[in-house]
C-alpha cells in the first residue's frame, strides 16, 4: 500500500492533484480542507494517502494529516459511504468538527455537506459514535469526545431523554471539565 508521497506538485484541478514523485506522476483526489492548504504549483508537497484497487482502476487519495486518513478510513467502513461521499464529508467539516458532530449527534451539520442526506447523516453519526474518536486520539478531539461523552452519559444515566442531554450539551462552553459541564447542564435542564 502507498502511505506517503512526497514530491512536486505538477497541477492542481479540484478535489484532483498530480504530484510529481521521482519522475513518477500520481494523480490523488484530495478533500478541500487539504486542497486549500497545499502549496503552489511547482513547490514541493507531502500527502498522507490511502490506496483503494477495484475492478475499474486503481485510485489513491491524499491528506495533509494523519487525523484526516483516518476519519477517511472509518467513514468508510459505513456501509452505503464510498469515496466520494468521504471525501465530501472531509471537504465540508474539519476533523474536529466532524469528531465534535458526533459527540453532539448534530446531524444537521452533516445534513450541510452536499450528498449527505438526513438518512445518511443519521447512520454516519450512529457509526462514527464509537469509532471516530478512537480513529484521531493523537489530537485534542478525543479529550473533547471523553468529556463530552462523560457528560451525555451522565445526563443519561440522571433520567433526561438523549434529546434533552444534547439540548444541554449545546449550550455548553467547549472544553468545560466534566463536573462543570455536569453543573451547567443541569441548571441548564432544570430551567426548561
Amino acid at each position: 500500500m502507498i502511505g506517503r508521497l512526497s514530491g512536486i506538485l505538477i497541477e492542481k484541478n479540484p478535489p484532483q492533484i498530480t504530484l510529481d514523485v521521482l519522475g513518477v506522476g500520481y494523480d490523488i483526489d484530495v478533500p478541500m480542507s487539504t486542497f486549500y492548504h497545499l502549496p503552489a504549483a511547482g513547490e514541493k508537497a507531502t500527502l498522507h494517502t490511502h490506496l483503494i484497487v477495484r475492478e475499474d482502476g486503481h485510485f489513491l487519495y491524499g491528506f495533509l494529516s494523519q487525523d484526516e486518513r483516518a476519519a477517511f478510513r472509518q467513514l468508510l467502513k459505513i456501509s452505503g459511504v464510498g469515496a466520494r461521499i468521504a471525501l465530501a464529508v472531509l471537504s465540508g467539516l474539519s476533523v474536529a468538527e466532524l469528531a465534535q458532530a458526533v459527540v453532539m449527534q448534530e446531524a444537521g451539520r452533516l445534513i450541510k455537506v452536499p450528498g449527505i442526506g438526513k438518512k445518511t447523516a443519521e447512520r454516519l453519526l450512529l457509526e462514527l459514535r464509537d469509532r471516530l474518536p478512537k480513529a484521531v486520539a493523537g489530537s485534542t478531539v478525543s479529550v473533547v469526545h471523553d468529556a463530552g461523552s462523560d457528560i451525555m452519559n451522565a445526563l443519561l444515566a440522571l433520567g433526561y431523554s438523549e434529546r434533552e442531554a444534547v439540548a444541554a450539551m449545546r449550550s455548553l462552553p467547549e472544553g468545560v471539565a466534566v463536573p462543570e459541564g455536569i453543573r451547567q447542564a443541569l441548571k441548564l435542564l432544570s430551567k426548561a
